[in-house]
């Protein structure tokens, strides 16, 4: 079988995997295989990964519907790395940009790349200036105050919040709620930053769930 072509005694249960868009070559992507996501993406053509968060088998685009039409499957010349070339759906990253690499090392400046809605995802640029500061001088940043004080306190805020947003809510106040809403992910943002959880984890976490959700529904409408 060609799943054995892999080096699995050299990478133990995944083989990294480069993925990369089928006409530009721009790397869209890296992520892992098994032997099973492997058979999957060679029986059925579509991009199959393994989650080692979820530690359970992933397809790609199976909520988002950003999936991708693997066109060739190659290996490098020590059998421990596959490049998948993709026709790729919509866009690769989770964030609404068509790679996941967008960000330089050094500078830590965004590179432009084409995204889903011209412009970046808030709530993750929110979170990167929120993580920067963690180190600045807290009587110049509310943010670093939340950061640099005691749980207590972030915790003291996101209960406000979420005690304004329901009112908001309750006195059906879509503007209020709007603003309420936006208070009440900033706060909870804070949380995440202190607590080294990124948005990323959160979206992975949701996609589990609706994954467990689309399998539920299959199996209801097959009784």
């Amino acid at each position: 079988m060609c799943i054995e072509k892999i080096d699995w005694d050299k990478v133990g249960d995944l083989v990294p995997v480069v993925t990369q868009d089928n006409t530009s070559n721009e790397v869209l992507m890296l992520a892992y295989m098994n032997k099973e996501a492997l058979r999957l993406t060679l029986k059925t053509k579509k991009a199959h990964y393994y989650s080692r968060t979820r530690q359970s088998l992933w397809k790609k685009g199976e909520t988002s519907g950003h999936i991708q039409d693997v066109k060739d499957i190659l290996i490098d010349c020590d059998n421990d790395t596959i490049l998948l070339k993709v026709d790729q759906h919509k866009v690769a990253c989770h964030t609404g940009r068509k790679s996941c690499f967008f960000t330089n090392l050094e500078t830590n400046e965004i590179i432009k790349t084409s995204i889903v809605n011209s412009s970046p995802n808030t709530i993750e640029e929110l979170y990167k200036i929120i993580c920067k500061r963690k180190n600045t001088n807290s009587a110049n940043s509310y943010t670093a105050k939340l950061l640099q004080g005691k749980t207590n306190f972030m915790l003291k805020k996101i209960l406000e919040e979420a005690s304004e947003f329901t009112f908001a809510i309750k006195d059906d106040d879509k503007k209020e709620i709007i603003y309420e809403a936006a208070d009440l992910i900033y706060h909870c943002l804070v949380v995440l930053a202190s607590k080294d959880i990124a948005p990323s984890q959160i979206n992975e976490e949701l996609e589990r769930r609706f994954e467990f959700s689309g399998i539920e529904e299959k199996k209801s409408r097959s009784k």
